[in-house]
């Protein structure tokens, strides 16, 4: 993966160097940056109808994974544990001016290759595995601290494990 300070990089080079091509990050892309959302505000949306959501709970002990799609009932924030669990809520930027304004950073990649803004919170432990994306991602952390690793290209021959209700990768090497 390149590394590369935000003030090295103009749209024109992020368009013919990595976009689509190769792996960036940016550390203190924004360097003032303040999270969108609460995570209490977050679990709010989930609960609402209209509002995509996942919850994807990892138990480490057993090594089994679990997703509930929203809405989601309030009752389950209320059970869940202290780590092993992420939150994804997808489109806030249909319901948080502030995502929308975001979304408007990235206004040099056609509106076409840009589905949503999702926003997730992950306690320690938490997140949804080893997979790959069908789209472009743009990771941005707002807060807290986490492991990212990246692995080989993937797609959707790639071989899976069986039984979960994730699509994770049975076979995942990250890169260094």
């Amino acid at each position: 993966m390149y590394e590369i300070n935000w003030g090295e990089l103009d749209t024109e080079r992020f368009l013919k160097e990595f976009w689509q091509k190769q792996p960036l990050l940016i550390r203190q892309a924004f360097s003032d940056f303040e999270p969108l959302i609460t995570a209490d505000e977050l679990a709010g949306l989930a609960l609402e109808e209209d509002v995509e959501s996942r919850l994807i709970r990892f138990d480490p002990a057993n090594s089994t994974w679990d997703l509930k799609k929203g809405p989601l009932d309030p009752e389950v924030f209320a059970q869940l544990p202290e780590t092993d669990w992420t939150l994804l809520v997808q489109a806030v930027d249909h319901y948080l001016d502030d995502a929308r304004t975001l979304l408007d950073t990235f206004n040099f990649i056609p509106r076409w290759r840009i589905d949503d803004l999702m926003i997730s919170y992950a306690t320690p432990g938490g997140g949804v595995g080893p997979h790959y994306d069908n789209y472009d991602v743009f990771l941005l952390q707002a807060e807290g601290t986490r492991r990212w690793e990246l692995g080989d290209y993937e797609n959707a021959c790639s071989p899976r494990i069986e039984q979960v209700p994730v699509l994770l990768l049975k076979e995942f090497a990250a890169k260094t």
